[in-house]
Parts: structure tokens; sequence; C-alpha cells
């Protein structure tokens, strides 16, 4: 246990407080520990009482690299309504990451040590509803526990932000009490089945929405544009979204899983598209646009994706976004590499056209800074990207907040990974609120649009233990 090290994390921790003093600026001191697993969700049920409202969820496809993090040890955050935010959550991390220091930097792994997890709104321009009141148009925190999973290795990383007002023994003793910590577990009950009313949140001012938009689309005034509506659901008991994000863990295993709670609110998702991942140089996107219903046999299921693979509307949906993608990376990579033509990827309840775009950055680039080239993409906003966005603010009859922006990782070496929070819901007690839009082109029509959301509803409603009964 954490004992046997205490030599050494005094030893560093009296250093750490002497240049705090010296500086007055404070110092995050940061342990890494190989550990015996650890279930994620239980380390998130177990944390509750220390740390509610102060915890994350990350998990990629295939369950290969699982995040979950409690504790605010540091926050970043901004509520500037300019695109300036991504940038000054960017120069905040880069003030702090001069001042880390690993005991143990030797046992560092891919996602272990001080790392930033959060996310940006949408669009932080459109006035706030009350139901995102309470989150920052961009909030990233660094975790004061951390479990790390990486294929069958566990990680658990300590955070400490040392102030120059600190004492060492209280120092001591967040390290040792943090590892203590982790050794109780909470099970979380997920076979119940919960009962649920559903309210239909300005569907008629949306379909509307759909209608007036193609028409605009029709005279060229745009080429595409994303509409997103809201389904609120009323639940007789309280929501848990430990149980929420096990149904996503088991029955989205081609999705990245996050949660992200903000107080007493849980912002969770299933997304099954990648904005953007960034290893030293090498980046890599996921253009996913056009989608079709999943078949109930595999011959129809085959179909189809044939079908999908060949309708003109689709085709040109998911253009749109592959060119924007490229654009985008060309501009700050010095090599851009992507298939000719779509495959399909599937999820438990549609199949989407995928095509993978890979880059090697150029220096200057930072990850954030290619997050924010690439927000939105035309697959949530539209093209020509302003254009879209501001039809959004003009016809959509909701606010997104969160929904359908870039949420993620990043660490102190810039690597880290952010997706785009689709198929997600924000949970607050008894209530949930859903979200999903599609891509208005040409050929739109507003009831098979209104019919694609009912699909793109489906992950979050089985994972909230109903049936789709709008």
């Amino acid at each position: 246990m954490i004992t046997t090290l205490d030599h050494t994390i005094k030893e560093l921790i009296q250093q750490t407080l002497e240049e705090a003093k010296q500086t007055n600026q404070s110092v995050i001191v940061s342990h890494i520990k190989e550990v015996d697993a650890i279930d994620p969700l239980h380390f998130l049920a177990s944390s509750e009482e220390l740390f509610l409202g102060e915890r994350f969820l990350w998990s990629t496809p295939e369950r290969d690299f699982t995040l979950a993090g409690v504790g605010n040890e540091l926050i970043l955050e901004n509520n500037h309504s300019t695109i300036e935010r991504f940038s000054a959550i960017e120069k905040e991390w880069k003030r702090f990451k001069k001042r880390i220091i690993n005991t143990n930097s030797k046992d560092k792994q891919d996602g272990t040590g001080p790392l930033l997890f959060g996310g940006f709104s949408f669009d932080p321009i459109k006035e706030k509803d009350p139901l995102w009141e309470a989150f920052s148009e961009a909030k990233f925190t660094l975790p004061t526990v951390m479990v790390t999973i990486i294929n069958s290795k566990t990680y658990l990383t300590v955070n400490k932000l040392v102030t120059p007002h600190d004492d060492l023994l209280d120092c001591l003793k967040h390290f040792e009490q943090s590892y203590s910590q982790t050794t109780h577990h909470h099970l979380i009950d997920c076979e119940k089945v919960n009962e649920f009313s559903t309210i239909e949140y300005k569907t008629s001012q949306w379909l509307k929405a759909v209608d007036k938009a193609t028409n605009e689309i029709r005279l060229k005034e745009m080429d595409k544009v994303v509409l997103a509506r809201e389904v609120h659901l009323k639940f007789a008991e309280k929501v848990n979204p430990y149980q929420v994000l096990d149904r996503l863990h088991k029955e989205q295993p081609t999705s990245f899983i996050f949660g992200f709670e903000n107080g007493l609110q849980h912002f969770v998702g299933a997304t099954p598209e990648r904005l953007i991942k960034k290893q030293d140089n090498e980046v890599l996107s996921t253009c996913l646009a056009g989608s079709i219903k999943r078949g109930k046999t595999q011959e129809q299921d085959i179909q189809l994706g044939e079908q999908l693979l060949k309708d003109a509307k689709n085709l040109i949906e998911h253009d749109i976004v592959v060119k924007m993608i490229k654009e985008a990376l060309t501009n700050c990579c010095y090599e851009v590499i992507s298939p000719n033509s779509p495959t399909l990827l599937k999820t438990k309840n549609i199949q989407h056209l995928y095509t993978p775009v890979r880059g090697y950055v150029q220096k200057g680039h930072s990850l954030l800074s290619i997050v924010e080239s690439l927000h939105p993409t035309p697959a949530l906003g539209g093209f020509p990207k302003e254009k879209a966005i501001e039809k959004i603010r003009e016809l959509e009859p909701m606010h997104r907040g969160w929904y359908a922006a870039p949420i993620g990782w990043l660490d102190a070496d810039d690597n880290g990974e952010f997706v785009v929070a689709i198929r997600s819901g924000l949970i607050e007690g008894h209530n949930v609120a859903l979200f999903a839009g599609c891509g208005i082109v040409e050929e739109s029509n507003p009831k098979s649009e209104y019919l694609e959301t009912k699909i793109k509803l489906k992950p979050m409603m089985s994972a909230l233990g109903g049936v789709d009964n709008e």
C-alpha cells in the first residue's frame, strides 16, 4: 500500500511545498499505482458520499480503455460566449502543466497521471435554457482520484493540488486516504425496470422547422442543417445513473460511453462518433452521417445496410461531412488519409455510414485547437458551418447545452480523445431529458426525419429501462 512509499512522497511533497511557498503558486503532485481490478461503476458509486456532483466516466468501444474519476482537485471553467473558450481552457492548462510533479513517472501509462476530463457547450451564443443553467460553456476537472483500465491492467492515480498554505501531514493524509477509499465497493442493482411517462417537447414546432429548413435548402441558402429535438421523461422513482451507465456499457459495445456529473445533474450517453483522437502527432477522426435502422433478422439487416450504402440522400449528407473534416485536418496536418467510400458502422439500434480520417499534425497545433476547428462537424451542425449554426439558433425549438458538443479528456502531453455527445440524456432526480437530431437536406421529409430521431432515441430509452412509448 501507499505506506511503503511514504518516505518518497514525503520528500517530494516537502520540496513541492517549498517551491509553492517560494513562487506563491500551486503545484500538482500526482502518484500512480498499478492495483488489483476495480469495477469503475462500483468505484463511482462508492464515492458518492464524499464526491457527489464531482465524478465522471469514459469508456471506449470494445471497452479496452476506461477512465473513472472522482473529486474536483482542480476546475478549469469558462463561460465566455465566444470560441475563445477553447484557447482559454488550453491556456489555463498550460499554466498548470508547468508545475506538475509525478512521484513515479516511470510507471506512467497513457490515461494515467494528471489529466483533464470535461466538455463544451454546443453553442455559447444562444441564450441558455433553465435545463442547462448549471453547465458552463466549458468545464474541465482534474480528478482527485482516478481509475484507469487499459486492457486487463488497472491503475490508480491520486492527484493533489498543493498550495503555498498546505501542511505536509495533511498532504500525506490525502494520498493515504485516497488509496484506502478504493477498497470499499458498492454493489449496483441494474436489473430494475423503470416506469415513466413521456412528455413531448415542442414537436409541432420542430416539424415546422424541418419543413422551413428544407425549403431554404432548396433555395440554395445552404446545403445542410442539423435540427435536434428534445423529449422529457418523468419517472415514478429517482433515476439511478449507475444503472443507466451499466446498461449503456452492456448494450452499446460499439459506442463510447460517457458520464459527466455536474452537481445533481448527470449528462450521460453512448456515442458512436469520435471527433478526434490525438496520440503524439497522429490524429484520427470519424465521419459518421447517414443512418438507417437495424433489421429484425440478419437478412433484413444486410438489406437495410445495402440500401443505406446506395441511398442518394444519405450519401450526399455523408460526403459533406467527409469533405469538411478532411479540409479541417488538412489545415493542421502535413498528411491526411481516408478511404474513397464509406462502410457501415452498426450499433444495437442503428447502422451508420462510416469513414475514418487519419492525419499527422504539424507543429503548433494542439488537441484543443483541432477540436475547435472541427466543432461542429456537418454531422451535427450543417454546411456551410456558420450559416447552419445561425439557422439552428433561429429554427431549433430547444437549447442543446452540451448535447452534440465535444466531450472527452486530455493529458499533460497533449494526448487525448474527444467524442461528439450524441445519443445522450441529462438526468436529474426523477426527470430525464433526451436529445436526438438529424441532417436536413434538399430531399428531407419532416415525417421521415421525425421517425429517424425516434430510432436515435432508442439507445437511451433502453438504458433507462423502458420502451419507446411516445
